[in-house]
């Protein structure tokens, strides 16, 4: 079985955002960048089925040279080739166009992306994805299996949870739940070493047409002050959330 991780390159939830050229641009100066969480999810189980089932793994971004070192922490992971399409991601077709070139030349059987990267909560690639290169498609899959051509996934809806089975090749978006905080894998020596040996393929893109730019960026507004009140004086307080806060 032949696996293809979908990795984005995201700021750490800890960075401080901040934007240039009148708000158009996200400044990375100072940012410390990681694998998006998701797709963190999503190559710890990718691992589980090379370690157990002999699956072959290899990780995809879309990005600069600067997305080199998350692809590299990926290898060191365990993933066995990385491969980098050279060119920003600039919206979610753009990345899918050129995840599905990849995926269709590259004869994967399962597709593992994150339902959303946690920079741009877009959610759109991964089912853009299966549908460009006509695959079945699970979003929000928190438990996956493969047993031969045939996948058996359970994935959250509203108010529960849904089991379906579907047959290869696959596209699934994964999320906390497709394995637990405490399986996540931290690079150790030896798998860094042998990051730095494995292959980086750089592939040039396929079509560099963006159907969406960003216009503006902008941060929400700072919280107000803070009105305390007495906790024996209720009047003053439903008085207060009636007629100043709208709230009753």
């Amino acid at each position: 079985m032949k696996i293809l991780v979908c990795i984005s390159h995201v700021p750490d939830t800890t960075s401080k955002i901040n934007f240039t050229d009148g708000d158009t641009k996200f400044d990375t100066n100072g940012v410390q960048f990681v694998i998006n969480p998701n797709d963190e999810f999503g190559l710890t189980r990718a691992m589980w089925f090379k370690e157990k089932q002999g699956a072959s793994v290899d990780v995809i971004n879309v990005g600069g040279a600067e997305t080199e070192p998350t692809l590299r922490k990926a290898l060191a992971i365990g993933a066995d080739t990385a491969i980098r399409i050279n060119t920003p991601a600039n919206d979610g077709y753009q990345v899918a166009k050129e995840l599905s070139k990849v995926v269709q030349d590259g004869g994967y059987d399962l597709v593992i992306a994150g339902r959303e990267s946690i920079d741009y909560n877009g959610g759109m690639v991964p089912g853009m994805l299966a549908q460009l290169i006509k695959a079945n498609f699970i979003n929000n899959c928190i438990s996956l299996e493969i047993d031969g051509e045939k996948a058996k996934a359970i994935r959250e809806i509203d108010g529960g949870k849904e089991t379906l089975t579907a047959s290869l090749p696959l596209v699934i978006g994964g999320q906390k739940g497709l394995v637990e905080e405490s399986d996540l894998r931290i690079p150790n020596m030896r798998g860094i070493m042998q990051a730095r040996k494995k292959p980086l393929n750089v592939m040039e893109p396929a079509d560099t047409s963006v159907k969406t730019e960003a216009v503006k960026f902008e941060k929400p507004a700072p919280k107000g002050d803070v009105k305390l009140i007495d906790p024996e004086n209720l009047d003053e307080l439903i008085d207060l959330l009636h007629n100043e806060a709208k709230a009753i």
